[in-house]
């Protein structure tokens, strides 16, 4: 058996249980399933069911086979021929995918894809990205197919058919040695030739699958500024870079383009997936085209970039859900010590660590997060969904574009620290035996580490919150979604079922109240940051004081969500234990348990976070560097 432990069941949960039945005060899930319907009418929901199965089949299997090994034995790089060679068990699992074809779900049918509602689709990504990360992230072509699809010219467009028939590599390439997450002060130059053509040249770095022999030809989507734009992101263009020169009806490989990688980074983690530093045109012109003709790049880009950030999210979610199961699987064969009720008792029986409170206040714990983050990527894909079947009816639907929006900083900068963060305690149920390489975990807790810093660092993504995300638009987005919480919180006489016990609706008044309370103070702390903001035009310095907060306010909202959705599952599960079957009553009593424990015990966490930001004053721009 390989590493990786798939949860099937609980993503069944989600999407077919959780996003299928209406619930009170719910504006999204339960009007209608997406499945079978509109642009997905080749995917029902007894289609997708089998596509998962099928999935988490080739994941914990083919897919998973080389985590560990391409962990020891890295990809290496050769100067003499500045080419990357992946080890060949990683190659295996990487054909294995590659060839089952489920990449091309998702994809238009004009590059021989088939469209799925988004929900599936990011369900198959944590199957794979909880398997082997790095084979999600080489096969990620096929978003960047899409791009051109959408925003190339007719004559591009069979540059996006290459990738996906030719199975090319693609690549992001932003970030630059000075620049880092500031983008705008990016450096990389584009002149235009007589023939139509750009000639790139700069440095960039810490660029994802920059090189490697996976792939006959990689396609570099590369941020530069044309000679005379402007300067910041605003005057920055995208360019298509290949590898090699190739026929464009033909797919033919020519030359060697004016692009190489001058190295593969030693990593902390994730060291199947190469990371790289790239030199363009410096020996010989690095030929490349301007994005469907038209200088709008940070837009073009940004594009990638969103999906790249669901990704991130979704990949630190995957880790932590079989970080987790590893976990209980281990505490519950772990014999050490006697029931606490009997630790004096010289005599008393051992037990399995399960038995021992600590342990599973952890392991709730862990559950709660792994379940209640999966649910928070389902909701943005049910956003994804709405949108999608809007534009298929010739319509736009505004206020789902500006829910995901708002959702996608935190499913990535609080998903990837929460999920690191659980990863430890997973860690610490193993005790030793988890330091050593002999157990996955602590594989996981390298791998996961890259999650909170690539695709902008949790401290950008809560910027990005605040600032673009509801900020700009007036907190329309965030007030809504505020009001549904709301909603659900004070119906706080909804429960199903009567009683004590796990069995038992959760939020019969205690734990909705709990939420509600919540809501109320994460509602305070983001007033306390707009007064701070208000104040700037006269006092410039209480920038700083939003600027502190930030962060702080990202893990206070991704609490408040995550507790709305446990608790929603739950009530969900509560509806289906009268008639659920034997086997399943443990699974829905799990789900009631959980969110009743995440509500009593991290939710008052909120509570915390707008204490410390009202205390917030001059402090802290006030300590001298040489105090640090």
């Amino acid at each position: 058996m390989t590493h990786y432990r798939a949860n099937l069941r609980d993503l069944e949960f989600v999407l077919f249980e959780m996003f299928g039945a209406r619930t009170p005060g719910s504006e999204v899930p339960g009007e209608a399933s997406p499945f079978g319907a509109g642009p997905f009418s080749d995917v029902d929901a007894d289609t997708a069911r089998h596509i998962l199965t099928e999935v988490a089949r080739l994941a914990e299997n083919e897919v998973a086979a080389s985590f560990t090994d391409a962990d020891r034995e890295p990809p290496v790089y050769h100067p003499e021929t500045r080419e990357v060679t992946v080890p060949k068990a990683f190659a295996e699992s990487f054909r294995a995918y590659r060839d089952a074809q489920w990449w091309r779900l998702g994809l238009p049918p004009e590059l021989g894809g088939t469209p799925a509602p988004p929900r599936l689709l990011w369900a198959v990504a944590e199957l794979v990205l909880g398997a082997n990360p790095a084979v999600f992230l080489y096969a990620a072509a096929t978003n960047f197919a899409r791009l051109i699809q959408e925003r190339g010219t007719p004559e591009q467009r069979k540059i996006a058919r290459l990738l996906v028939d030719r199975q090319w590599g693609a690549t992001m390439v932003l970030t630059e040695p000075d620049a880092g997450s500031d983008v705008g002060a990016g450096r990389t130059r584009a002149a235009r030739q007589d023939d139509g053509t750009w000639h790139i040249e700069g440095v960039k770095r810490f660029i994802t699958g920059g090189e490697h022999d996976l792939a006959d030809n990689i396609v570099h989507f590369v941020l530069a500024r044309p000679e005379g734009a402007r300067p910041g992101t605003k005057g920055l263009s995208l360019f298509l870079v290949p590898k090699y020169h190739f026929d464009w009806d033909t797919g033919e490989l020519g030359a060697r383009n004016g692009v190489h990688a001058t190295s593969v980074e030693h990593k902390m983690g994730l060291k199947a997936s190469t990371t790289c530093e790239l030199v363009f045109g410096a020996e010989r012109p690095a030929v490349g085209w301007l994005l469907g003709e038209v200088h709008d790049g940070i837009a073009q880009m940004f594009l990638i970039i969103e999906n790249a950030r669901m990704t991130v999210g979704t990949k630190a979610i995957a880790t932590l859900s079989t970080g987790y199961r590893t976990a209980l699987e281990f505490a519950r064969i772990r014999v050490q010590g006697a029931d606490i009720t009997r630790m004096t008792d010289k005599t008393a029986p051992r037990v399995t660590i399960l038995h021992h409170p600590e342990v599973r206040r952890s392991l709730l714990t862990q559950k709660a997060y792994a379940e209640g983050l999966r649910a928070l990527v389902a909701l943005a894909a049910t956003c994804q969904e709405r949108v999608a079947l809007a534009a298929a009816a010739g319509t736009t639907d505004e206020a789902a574009a500006a829910r995901n929006d708002l959702l996608l900083p935190v499913i990535k900068g609080y998903g990837a620290e929460r999920s690191s963060e659980q990863l430890m305690h997973a860690l610490q149920i193993l005790g030793g035996s988890g330091y050593l390489q002999d157990h996955p975990l602590e594989q996981y807790v390298r791998d996961a580490r890259i999650d909170s810093l690539y695709e902008g660092t949790t401290a950008i993504q809560s910027m990005d919150l605040f600032f673009r995300k509801i900020v700009r638009d007036q907190g329309a987005a965030f007030h809504s979604l505020c009001e549904e919480v709301a909603r659900f919180a004070a119906d706080r006489d909804s429960g199903h079922a009567a009683g004590e016990g796990p069995g038992r609706a959760a939020g019969e008044g205690h734990e909705r109240a709990l939420l509600a309370k919540a809501l109320e103070e994460l509602r305070a702390l983001l007033g306390l940051m707009v007064g701070h903001l208000t104040e700037t035009p006269g006092r410039p310095e209480a920038m700083y004081l939003v600027g502190e907060n930030t962060t702080r306010f990202l893990h206070a909202f991704g609490d408040v969500l995550v507790a709305w959705l446990l608790l929603r599952q739950a009530e969900v599960a509560t509806a289906a234990l009268p008639a659920a079957r034997t086997e399943d009553r443990p699974f829905y009593e799990g789900k009631v348990a959980t969110a009743r424990w995440f509500a009593r015990t991290v939710l008052p966490n909120v509570t915390a976070q707008l204490t410390a930001a009202s205390a917030t004053d001059d402090l802290l721009m006030s300590v001298p560097e040489a105090g640090f």
